[in-house]
């Protein structure tokens, strides 16, 4: 299963960059064996500033044609670790060969293309930059992909 990150921002080069290509490197070694990745990173902007829409039409185009989406929302499902990783394993099991995590802008994601994803995931209630949730979720997904290999980097 292809996996996607459909993301507002362009992370430039500094520590959360580093980190989240670290993960992914991670993510993409481990879970290869798994069915799981590669794993890419699609940036969008909105550079004619409109807003929301703007941006989801942006994200629309991102996202690949019959992808399963997950976007990451403040109200959305907030799984522990191992729940994470069984859920990307039932995606995977359950036919998908495309998953799209999106992940909004400043704002958000607009509420018509939240409405479109299959599912909703969220860090907590806590408002996070979208830049460092982008770096939580390649550690959540690296992290995923060992437990499901039975490697030592998650401690129960």
């Amino acid at each position: 299963m292809r996996v996607h990150l459909c993301v507002v921002g362009r992370l430039r080069k500094g520590p959360e960059k580093a980190l989240a290509d670290d993960y992914l490197t991670r993510f993409d070694r481990t879970g290869r064996a798994l069915g799981l990745g590669p794993a890419q990173v699609i940036e969008v902007e909105d550079r004619k500033g409109g807003g929301m829409a703007g941006e989801a039409a942006l994200l629309r185009r991102a996202i690949p044609s019959g992808a399963r989406i997950c976007a990451l929302d403040e109200r959305g499902h907030m799984w522990s670790s191992p729940e994470f990783s069984g859920k990307l394993a039932d995606w995977r099991d359950g036919g998908a060969q495309d998953l799209a995590f999106v992940i909004g802008g400043a704002d958000g994601i607009d509420p018509a293309l939240r409405a479109e994803a299959q599912d909703l995931m969220s860090f907590g209630p806590m408002v996070w930059p979208h830049m460092l949730v982008r770096v939580m979720l390649t550690e959540q997904l690296y992290r995923a992909a060992s437990i499901q290999a039975g490697g030592p980097y998650h401690r129960v």
